[in-house]
């Protein structure tokens, strides 16, 4: 099972059209979204950087997010997922911050926060959202289709 080449394809031609400039802040994902971004040709046009910040602590050296958030929220949340497309969108200094933070799975889970928890951020100039989901499949399978959605998360808001 492999990320949706076609859908790669749409987001570069999109980022390379519009001029638009992107940074990755990475954690359930380990860095699977800026691979996915990357393993196109020409990519070095839309692509700036990607930070794989699994440890709270590399959230909060790497990317600003704060200590109280992570303390109130836990790692795996709406509030963290905000701070940490912010971070990368500010200290990257590009257009958009797409960040992942879940439960990849099949251990870590909870019934306040089950596998296949994912939250997925984008910040955009002032504007940041940030949208939940819930896959069902193994660990391999959740991380592609956080990606997935990552990818169409920034079609939807480009």
């Amino acid at each position: 099972m492999n990320v949706n080449q076609k859908l790669v394809e749409k987001v570069s031609q999109l980022l390379k059209k519009k001029d638009i400039k992107l940074a990755v802040a990475e954690s359930c994902t380990g860095g699977l979204i800026g691979h996915s971004l990357t393993n196109v040709s020409g990519s070095s046009e839309y692509f700036n950087r990607g930070i794989i910040s699994y440890s709270n602590e590399s959230k909060v050296e790497l990317l600003d997010v704060s200590n109280e958030v992570l303390e109130k929220y836990g790692a795996v949340s709406k509030p963290v997922a905000r701070e940490m497309a912010e971070g990368v969108r500010t200290k990257s200094n590009v257009d958009i911050g797409i960040s992942s933070t879940g439960i990849a799975g099949p251990t870590g889970g909870t019934e306040e926060k089950p596998v296949g928890l994912v939250y997925l951020g984008l910040s955009k100039g002032e504007e940041t959202s940030v949208e939940k989901y819930v896959f069902s499949g193994n660990r391999l399978e959740n991380k592609i289709n956080a990606c997935e959605s990552a990818l169409n998360l920034i079609l939807k808001k480009t």
